[in-house]
């Protein structure tokens, strides 16, 4: 097994003084939304460094393929709900909140890997897409590539936005 940064003494410790117990109530407590799952990422947010302003750049990417879907704002609220579920949230800046990616769509992605970059402050979200990460349509937030003269639409639509999100007048 591996130390995962609490030490096996402090999580004895924590078990037998009842702090563990507490610190599960106290998540539980957080995310009164829904059922907390078991999640590989628990310890994620005793050992993720954000930086002094309290929000870090992410790039979400397919585990299978490789593609870039995403770019992500990740605070420490969406770094603790991605630890109790194993799902992609992240800080929606024109919300002003967390959201849980594909929490409209039901697009949603799950986490596979985690990677933290040489300077500690990005990092690279594997996931396991379950539908299109753009809003737009695409399986990319990142569809249009730079031609001769202008931007181009590089890559298919996957779905229809206007019926997937019929509440928004789509523009695009």
């Amino acid at each position: 097994m591996k130390n995962t940064g609490l030490g096996w003494t402090n999580l004895s410790a924590m078990i037998e003084n009842g702090e563990l117990h507490r610190r599960c109530l106290k998540k539980k407590e957080e995310f009164k939304g829904g059922i907390m799952t078991t999640s590989k990422w628990a310890n994620l947010p005793e050992w993720l460094p954000l930086p002094p302003e309290g929000q870090m750049p992410a790039v979400v990417q397919d585990a299978a393929s490789g593609a870039v879907l995403m770019l992500i704002t990740l605070n420490r609220e969406a770094v603790d709900r991605i630890a109790a579920t194993g799902l992609v949230h992240y800080y929606h800046p024109r919300k002003r909140k967390v959201v849980l990616k594909g929490e409209s769509s039901g697009h949603s992605q799950e986490v596979t890997e985690i990677r933290l970059n040489c300077t500690g402050d990005q990092l690279l979200l594997r996931v396991n897409p379950r539908g299109g990460a753009c809003e737009w349509g695409y399986q990319s937030c990142f569809f249009r590539r730079l031609g001769a003269d202008s931007w181009e639409t590089a890559d298919p639509r996957v779905f229809d936005p206007e019926e997937v999100y019929p509440e928004f007048a789509f523009s695009h």
